[in-house]
């Protein structure tokens, strides 16, 4: 007696559950390590190369950036501005940490990304303007370099 398959018309699929929770893991995992500082800077700032220049080492954390291209151009909060705007500017960014409290004014860093071509007597400008402002902490940037500066 011979007995005849049926051929079987089923379709069997894998599902497809465990990828997409790990998927969303995955997702989920990289958006908590990436680096978000990279925002607040703009491509036409070409940053002075230093042997000393390195990352801080945490967050700071109320930082305020200030970015200046070659034609000293003057960048803050998505706008350009000359140098009388940033001093408004600046002030007004003062008075609304000041509203906050002492503790927000307190620990706010201005950071100042100058184009590598600038003049320094512009960089000392915007210190000025945000010490009178009444900033005291600042950070420069610049790009790592292996080549000696010194």
């Amino acid at each position: 007696m011979r007995l005849a398959r049926r051929p079987t018309t089923e379709i069997v699929e894998g599902d497809m559950t465990p990828m997409i929770d790990m998927t969303f893991q995955l997702i989920a995992f990289f958006m908590v390590l990436i680096n978000f500082s990279d925002i607040e800077q703009d491509q036409r700032v070409n940053l002075p190369a230093s042997q000393l220049a390195k990352p801080p080492d945490t967050a700071y954390e109320e930082p305020i950036t200030i970015q200046m291209t070659a034609d000293e151009t003057i960048l803050f909060n998505h706008q350009e501005m000359g140098l009388e705007q940033l001093r408004t500017a600046v002030r007004r960014e003062a008075t609304l940490l000041r509203s906050f409290g002492d503790s927000k004014f307190d620990e706010a860093t201005v950071v100042i990304r100058a184009d590598r071509l600038s003049r320094t007597g512009k960089v000392q400008e915007i210190i000025q303007a945000c010490q009178d402002a009444g900033f005291d902490k600042f950070a420069l940037r610049g790009r790592q370099s292996d080549v000696p500066t010194l």
